[in-house]
């Protein structure tokens, strides 16, 4: 875990690095082309980092809902969207009347776009991962509320399974209720079938990841 979780770091701080660097460039030709359609010096600053921040805002929001288990809603990715096309078609605007001069200028809006999202990919993941106790411990599953699997044809309740019953009926809910890119659903979302708190169904998610709940559940065991 320590290794994965420094390939995370020096990932992350290597994405941090290219975007600062594609968001200067971006911006300077952002503000070229402000400048040359008649606004003054503080509009061709403040219209730049509107687009930029457009782009992080909604990113961000996308991040925050992956983390509820919903994909973003529209919204979030239509201003994605635009801000990125508005970032990319400044930048392209300025550019030597040439296919490889507009490359060249396109260039830092891309490099920008994608390691930002690359960016939020490793957040995903690393979040996804995270240790659940305050100092990196395993939290302790605490006794079952009463609260069972709906989804289970044995409709068990608390009393017929035991602590690990109920973390693989949590895991095959998980496993079952998939997102229709394919994603898992948050822990959050698994915790709230269950009446549990969020860092239990984070710990769920995490042990499932790591092959912990593959084995024989109550109901099939001989």
């Amino acid at each position: 875990m320590r290794a994965v979780r420094r390939i995370h770091r020096t990932t992350i701080t290597g994405v941090l690095l290219l975007a600062t660097i594609a968001a200067v460039v971006s911006f300077r030709h952002m503000h070229e082309l402000c400048l040359r359609h008649g606004e003054d010096h503080v509009a061709a600053v403040l219209i730049p980092l509107a687009v930029d921040g457009t782009i992080v805002v909604a990113s961000m929001s996308i991040l925050l809902g992956n983390r509820y288990g919903s994909r973003g809603g529209l919204l979030a990715w239509t201003m994605l969207l635009i801000g990125s096309l508005a970032s990319l078609g400044a930048n392209i605007a300025v550019a030597d009347p040439s296919l490889i001069g507009r490359i060249i200028a396109a260039w830092p809006s891309a490099a920008l776009i994608g390691s930002y999202e690359l960016l939020m990919s490793q957040i995903r993941q690393a979040s996804a991962q995270e240790p659940v106790g305050a100092q990196g411990e395993v939290a302790r599953d605490p006794e079952p509320v009463g609260v069972y699997d709906h989804d289970s044809p044995e409709q068990a309740g608390p009393d017929e399974f035991g602590r690990e019953d109920l973390r693989r009926t949590a895991w095959r809910w998980a496993l079952a209720n998939r997102l229709p890119d394919g994603a898992l659903p948050s822990g959050r979302v698994i915790a709230e079938q269950f009446a549990r708190s969020a860092r239990w169904g984070r710990w769920i998610k995490r042990i499932g990841l790591e092959g912990k709940l593959a084995g024989r559940d109550h109901s099939t065991a001989a």
